[in-house]
């Protein structure tokens, strides 16, 4: 609707036109003249004066000689004189016309930002976001500064139910250029808005303090690993202790005959056969030999093992080690964790300096090796700390 002022502005040049319509003829109404023209209406000639037929001048006039004013009229065309084109379709209520319309007039400018924004404008319309949507981001890509693009995509993202996105491309297009209409949609959408940022914020808090909590989690059970490993260990030692002293017994040797030098070593021999009924019984004929002639028991050990597995037809692996092996250091930890994968198999142990001539009947050239010995006889061995191989053959023979 026209500005109340305006209209009276129009009516007044209205009345002066019916009381002198010759100010028609001035050639800056030249435009006004042809509407009125192509609308069926005649314009009355100039007024002529009788004497001369000039235009009548106001007398204080007279005495005043106007010069010419040169000007470039170089790119000075005809007025045109065409009719008025028809009013835009769309704000007659012609949507489907006005699409067909500014898609022509797309095709022949794709760069313009305002054909595409005023296109999507007539698809909010239409209810058809997702449309209005693709011809916001055309404008935009086109221009990135367009405000009318940023409003109306922030329309139809709100229609769609995406608040938050509606939100800011709203803010967006009201700080390019402010107007009333993007003002009253953001009191619609920005409630909705700000409700769904609480709720993002809520979660991301409750997520990070889950993270924590699983992160104290970790931290405690990596701290209790140590404890159980410790008292696992201590569990096992009593237990050899206690079997070690009902062996004793039971093959009448009085408890003061274990000195406590020997404790570790028992507990040792103990684990190395695997706690295996009978290896524990050959061990332990060796231990109570070892203690009442160290020196002549030294070979018995392993010869005493390896008769009892041969006579059990299992199989067993002996591994030569030394005390100043770095790669026998290194596999060591591997090999005693063997016995609990494979229960079966008897995993027996040696130091190549303390037991020099069981070394040499196997022709231990270099540590660690391992030799695989099944019914009395050498199948295989392994020299070198290879886990691989060493696991991939004891997988082979022990079935």
């Amino acid at each position: 609707m026209m500005d109340t002022e305006k209209l009276e502005d129009l009516k007044h040049f209205v009345e002066l036109c019916k009381e002198n319509p010759s100010i028609l003829q001035n050639p800056s109404l030249t435009f006004f003249k042809s509407f009125l023209e192509s609308l069926g209406a005649q314009v009355p000639p100039s007024v002529k004066s009788e004497q001369g037929g000039e235009e009548h001048h106001d007398e204080l006039d007279e005495d005043i000689i106007e010069s010419d004013v040169e000007l470039d009229n170089t790119d000075i065309v005809e007025p045109d004189n065409d009719p008025p084109q028809q009013n835009c379709t769309f704000l007659a209520g012609k949507l489907d016309e006005a699409i067909s319309h500014l898609t022509e007039a797309i095709l022949l400018n794709p760069t313009s930002a305002i054909l595409y924004a005023t296109r999507a404008n007539v698809f909010i319309k239409l209810k058809k976001p997702n449309a209005a949507i693709r011809d916001a981001d055309a404008a935009l890509k086109v221009n990135p500064d367009s405000a009318k693009g940023y409003k109306v995509r922030g329309m139809a993202r709100a229609m769609l139910g995406l608040w938050k996105e509606a939100a800011s491309d709203l803010r967006v297009a009201s700080m390019i250029d402010f107007d009333e209409e993007i003002a009253e949609i953001l009191k619609k959408v920005e409630p909705n808005a700000h409700k769904i940022e609480e709720h993002c914020r809520k979660y991301q808090r409750l997520r990070e303090e889950k993270k924590l909590r699983k992160i104290e989690r970790d931290s405690q059970r990596r701290q209790a690993e140590p404890k159980s490993a410790n008292e696992k260990s201590k569990k096992k030692e009593q237990q050899s202790e206690h079997e070690a002293s009902g062996m004793a017994k039971g093959w009448g040797v009085g408890s003061n005959i274990i000195d406590k030098k020997y404790d570790s070593c028992l507990r040792n021999l103990l684990n190395t056969v695997n706690n295996d009924s009978f290896l524990l019984i050959m061990s332990y004929a060796f231990f109570i030999n070892f203690m009442q002639d160290p020196d002549s028991a030294s070979d018995l050990n392993y010869e005493t093992k390896l008769n009892a597995v041969s006579k059990a037809s299992r199989l067993a692996i002996l591994y030569f080690t030394a005390t100043w092996c770095g790669p026998c250091r290194f596999i060591s930890p591997f090999y005693t964790s063997l016995p609990e994968k494979y229960p079966k198999v008897a995993f027996l142990k040696a130091d190549i300096d303390e037991a020099r001539d069981v070394a040499s009947r196997w022709n231990v050239s270099s540590v660690p090796a391992f030799f695989f010995i099944k019914n009395g006889e050498e199948v295989d061995k392994v020299v070198g700390a290879d886990k691989n191989s060493l696991e991939k053959k004891i997988a082979q023979y022990a079935g």
